[in-house]
């Protein structure tokens, strides 16, 4: 499994003093996954990486072979609607991970080199091409300012409790 850790000297602060007024961030991490989930899913359909950054662009050699197979042509990493609909996240008392269970999704967040994976039984390459990376997974600036204004909500309503 790979994984990106996310340490922020915005929210740390933020989370440290909601933890220490309710010693549990359960409910916090819960709406921190689904903010992170939603907002993933719209980069992938806006075609953007978390840093605003567009997709790179499919190769002539991809769009040629999705004509042949009469695929559209929508953003990178919107042919079959994987990479949106298999965005999880798991929320703990103290942490939150999201991702994507789809069995491509890391090929497409960090890239891949034709023949990374093997040959075919044919003897063609696994990939066929070499693939760039596509990061989708990720926190954006408005990621972590929604992070924020809802960790402060959580403070607010903790401190009047």
């Amino acid at each position: 499994m790979s994984g990106l850790e996310y340490n922020s000297d915005t929210l740390d602060p933020l989370l440290i003093a909601l933890l220490e007024a309710t010693e549990d961030l359960t409910g916090f991490m819960q709406d921190a996954g689904e903010l992170l989930v939603s907002s993933a899913q719209d980069r992938v359909l806006q075609g953007v990486q978390p840093d605003g950054s567009p997709f790179a662009p499919r190769s002539e050699a991809t769009l040629k072979r999705y004509a042949k197979l009469g695929l559209s042509f929508g953003a990178p990493l919107n042919v079959s609607g994987d990479m949106r609909n298999h965005l999880f996240y798991n929320a703990e008392s103290d942490s939150v991970e999201y991702g994507s269970n789809a069995i491509q999704a890391a090929v497409m967040q960090f890239g891949a080199a034709k023949g990374a994976f093997g040959t075919a039984s044919n003897g063609s390459s696994i990939p066929w091409g070499s693939i760039p990376a596509r990061p989708f997974i990720g926190i954006s600036e408005d990621d972590e300012t929604n992070l924020a204004l809802e960790l402060e909500e959580w403070l607010e309503r903790a401190t009047r409790e």
